[in-house]
């Protein structure tokens, strides 16, 4: 394989790559699995998940479940749905799972993040919002010696 010819099959990979990211931004709430996404774009689940790691620094299923906590940070700041309905709104099957990967990756349960961020952002718009309370993920919170000194 030459060089040209490698580098046009590593963008067909990165277009394909897009697709899958737009997908489950589109789709988030459907049940979704890497399975699922890579035969949308003719890849294998392995190769899906490898090259998606690659080019976004995270496995499908890691991104899929931040969009879903995306939204459900968005439906809880409202405050007019429960915790549970918020679980099954934004595609989540387990309350239990759903709970400990909010609280993973926002740092609090979705009940006190609810109670704590409804008034706080009952004024911003939700463009705002979105940005203020965006979740971070463990290693972009990372805090150095440096930092704390």
């Amino acid at each position: 394989m030459t060089s040209a010819s490698a580098a046009e099959q590593h963008l067909r990979d990165l277009a394909r790559l897009r697709r899958v990211r737009d997908r489950i931004d589109r789709e988030y709430a459907q049940p979704l699995d890497v399975e699922a996404l890579a035969r949308g774009v003719n890849m294998s689940a392995g190769h899906l998940s490898r090259q998606f790691r690659l080019a976004y620094g995270e496995s499908p299923y890691a991104y899929l479940m931040t969009r879903r906590i995306e939204r459900a940070m968005a439906l809880l700041r409202r405050g007019d749905l429960s915790v549970t309905e918020v679980c099954f709104a934004v595609g989540c099957s387990s309350l239990g799972t759903f709970s400990t990967r909010f609280t993973e990756l926002v740092g609090v349960p979705p009940s006190t993040y609810r109670a704590q961020m409804a008034p706080v952002t009952a004024e911003m718009p939700p463009c705002i919002a979105k940005q203020v309370t965006r979740p971070i993920r463990n290693r972009e919170a990372r805090v150095t010696q440096a930092q704390l000194a």
